[in-house]
């Protein structure tokens, strides 16, 4: 395989800079760059300080070479580091000084996929490497750092092997199908499949939460206009991410941005204000505001205490149908401009059994509490059990479904005495299905589009 090298530090300057070359030559063409103890005499897992040489023989920087020597090293092959200064300029001639010595540059995910084609770990723990370096949290770090270290693989790898022991069984009744001899329990393989089909159920299930853990559980702020969703939103993340204005409509399409609150990834959603609007680009928004309601685990209906209380009931009557399956919190803001009276009279238009928060976004009081009430609200698991499996990857959660949905077949199949070749059809497509997980069954397309999502270097 050919020798490839990258950046694999971030893009931009700074202290230092980690240049990664990859290969069965990634010796050779070092050396031919490398001023200082010769790399053939070096030990693998050892650092080494000398100068890095242009074409010409001149000196570019003086770096820290490191070295893994094949198989032990990331990708499992060859492997050389060089810590460099971090200027730009100088990442930039060291790369072209070893792409000119042989090298050819990295493509995006390269070096992770050459450790998946060379058995150092399989494709969910790649796909875990990304979500390493892309966590926000503690909880999504978590959750990625128990994925790479395989304990999702290990618990597919135990479904797929109890599977292969009953299809075996299976498929060895069909070579004595003239004797009708049995060799799996049908009883025994119903029970196994139901258990098994209760397992990838859970994980399953679990992607809601892992996918909130991961991107951010999503949390819409809707209302009327002018009800301070806008004041609201920067509030909450501390910056002035939406534009504030006393005129009706400003807000004309959806505004999205993450908050790290109580360890849980949120994010935040400032919708149009919800309206009868004449105009075609507000009402486009309205419509995307209705539709961020349905994807939102968790709706802050806002509303201005200063507004009349008989629109609050209106407008919940408008909302109400893309909640019903939401965690709500009514948010009553402009506390600080309303009289008490105004305000008990909203609150007694509220009984719908909704968790109510007053709050002045503008000067900040209330907002605590409703930080501790969105934190409880979103319940989230707990991840910190180190051998917990929680689903975090949509590919993940759909042959998870279509595992399970194999097993559905087999099940039926069960009960109404299908043929031994019928269900080792189906047992086998759900063993497919696990093994595209972990890319004991894979294409060029699937790797293509997982890897293409990498940084260059990684």
């Amino acid at each position: 395989m050919d020798t490839i090298c990258a950046v694999s530090t971030p893009h931009g300057m700074g202290g230092i800079a980690v240049i990664r070359v990859s290969g069965d030559d990634a010796l050779d063409i070092v050396q031919q760059r490398w001023q200082g103890k010769p790399i053939a005499e070096m030990a693998s897992h050892t650092a080494h300080l000398g100068h890095v040489l242009d074409s010409q023989g001149e000196i570019l920087d003086e770096a820290v070479l490191t070295l893994f020597r094949a198989p032990n090293s990331f990708t499992g092959e060859d492997v050389v580091e060089i810590s460099c200064h971090g200027s730009m300029w100088i990442q930039q001639q060291i790369v072209g000084t070893l792409i000119d010595a042989g090298c050819r540059a990295a493509t995006g995910g390269e070096f992770t996929q050459r450790a998946f084609a060379n058995g150092k770990m399989d494709l969910s723990q790649a796909e875990a490497i990304a979500d390493v370096i892309a966590s926000q949290s503690r909880a999504s770090h978590h959750v990625a750092m128990n994925q790479m270290r395989g304990a999702f693989s290990r618990q597919l790898s135990t479904l797929r092997s109890q599977l292969l022991q009953f299809v075996s069984l299976i498929e060895l009744e069909l070579d004595f199908s003239e004797e009708d001899v049995t060799f799996a329990d049908r009883e025994r393989l119903t029970s196994l499949a139901t258990d098994i089909k209760t397992v990838i159920d859970s994980l399953a299930q679990s992607y809601q939460a892992g996918n909130a853990i991961k991107n951010g559980l999503p949390v819409a702020i809707v209302g009327p206009t002018n009800a301070g969703k806008s004041t609201l939103l920067n509030t909450l993340l501390g910056d002035d991410r939406a534009l504030v204005s006393d005129i009706k409509g400003t807000t004309r399409d959806v505004i999205e941005d993450t908050v790290v609150m109580g360890g849980t990834l949120l994010r935040f959603i400032d919708t149009a204000g919800i309206r009868e609007s004449s105009d075609v680009i507000e009402s486009m928004g309205i419509e995307r505001s209705f539709k961020k309601m349905d994807e939102a685990r968790i709706v802050l209906w806002v509303i201005d205490a200063t507004a009349p209380a008989e629109e609050v009931e209106d407008f919940y009557i408008k909302i109400q149908p893309h909640c019903h399956d939401k965690a709500v919190i009514a948010v009553i803001n402009k506390v600080d401009t309303a009289s008490a009276f105004a305000v008990e009279k909203m609150l007694k238009k509220l009984n719908h059994g909704i968790k109510t928060i007053q709050i002045s976004a503008r000067k900040g009081s209330g907002v605590e509490q409703l930080k501790q009430e969105i934190i409880a609200t979103a319940a989230l698991p707990q991840v910190t059990d180190e051998n917990a499996v929680i689903v975090t990857n949509a590919r993940h959660y759909h042959a998870l479904v279509r595992a399970s949905e194999a097993l559905d077949r087999t099940l039926q199949g069960l009960s109404s005495g299908l043929s031994g070749d019928l269900l080792s059809q189906d047992i086998r497509e759900c063993m497919h299905y696990l093994g595209e997980i972990t890319g004991e069954i894979s294409t060029h397309e699937i790797l293509g589009e997982i890897f293409a999502h990498f940084c260059v270097g990684k």
